[in-house]
């Protein structure tokens, strides 16, 4: 008599993410991680404290760029010559250029328009697209009571809850904490 054992899958149905960056460079890993692995039929949660409170905001443009303190972030012009699109900006200038005013604005310009480039999407329709495909966000309550956020501030689609709820209902065996 052959009988078969029914092997389970090695990798988890469930992607739980907890995300605490409040900037566009740190928001896109999270959405696309969110939305790649919903399409593959994944149940994903987000669960948003701190700063990464700002990637559930209405207004999006708020989310910025900024190589300062992030020495491994690669900054590289969209546009120009070969030459000059292959130099890693943060690495030839010193950090101190980051500080100067406009260079947050000038990084957010390169990383958005790199990023069209490539064939993705604005953040703001990537992360419609994580709700549209059944992605579960949740926003920290104790996070939004201590920055003085009110839930009309966030986006349609997502829910509200302290971290001890989160955990109670989100997946047991795989966190990822970004």
């Amino acid at each position: 008599m052959d009988t078969q054992i029914p092997l389970e899958s090695p990798f988890p149905e469930e992607l739980s993410v907890i995300h605490t960056k409040g900037t566009l460079d740190w928001a896109y890993p999270v959405f696309i991680l969110a939305s790649t692995a919903a399409a593959m039929d994944k149940k994903v949660e987000l669960f948003f404290t701190f700063y990464g409170l700002n990637c559930l905001l209405k207004d999006t443009r708020g989310l910025k760029v900024s190589p300062l303190g992030n020495p491994g972030m690669v900054m590289k012009s969209p546009v120009g010559p070969d030459w000059f699109k292959a130099v890693d900006w943060n690495k030839v200038l010193p950090g101190l250029v980051w500080t100067l005013p406009g260079a947050s604005m000038l990084a957010t310009w390169g990383f958005k328009k790199q990023m069209l480039m490539e064939g993705q999407v604005p953040v703001a329709e990537l992360r419609a697209l994580c709700l549209e495909l059944g992605v579960s966000m949740t926003a920290c309550q104790m996070t939004i009571d201590l920055m003085g956020f009110k839930s009309e501030d966030f986006i349609e689609g997502i829910s509200f809850a302290g971290a001890a709820s989160y955990f109670a209902e989100t997946p047991k065996t795989q966190s990822l904490f970004i």
